[in-house]
């Protein structure tokens, strides 16, 4: 039994939107990794004083940097990345309520052709 146009259509969006949920959650994982890794630098100038020696990469560099300046740039980048994640979140339950609906739409119509 051939598959009608609009159910193949339904199908071909179902699969796509499949694939931006993956890209979503993959985004969501190197936000996720980036969060942690900027909270350990925070942590880690936290134990430093004001006049301590700090480095900053920039490219194969490291360039010597005021603590206290890098301290307040890093935290505002965190607070940066905190954003993209909650927008990413979003996003992705978007993109799975989306999928949910599509699912249950696509049943319907495999129902309704006798296909279970």
């Amino acid at each position: 039994m051939d598959i009608p146009q609009n159910v193949q259509e339904q199908l071909n969006q179902f699969q796509n939107l499949q694939q931006q949920a993956q890209a979503v959650a993959v985004q969501k994982q190197n936000l996720d990794i980036q969060i942690n890794e900027t909270e350990r630098a925070i942590a880690e100038l936290e134990k430093t004083d004001s006049d301590s020696e700090v480095f900053k990469s920039a490219g194969n560099l490291l360039i010597k940097v005021n603590r206290d300046d890098i301290y307040e740039e890093t935290k505002e980048n965190l607070e940066t990345l905190q954003l993209r994640q909650k927008t990413m979140e979003r996003q992705e339950e978007r993109v799975m309520k989306k999928l949910e609906e599509m699912q249950t739409s696509i049943e319907s119509a495999m129902k309704g052709l006798g296909m279970n």
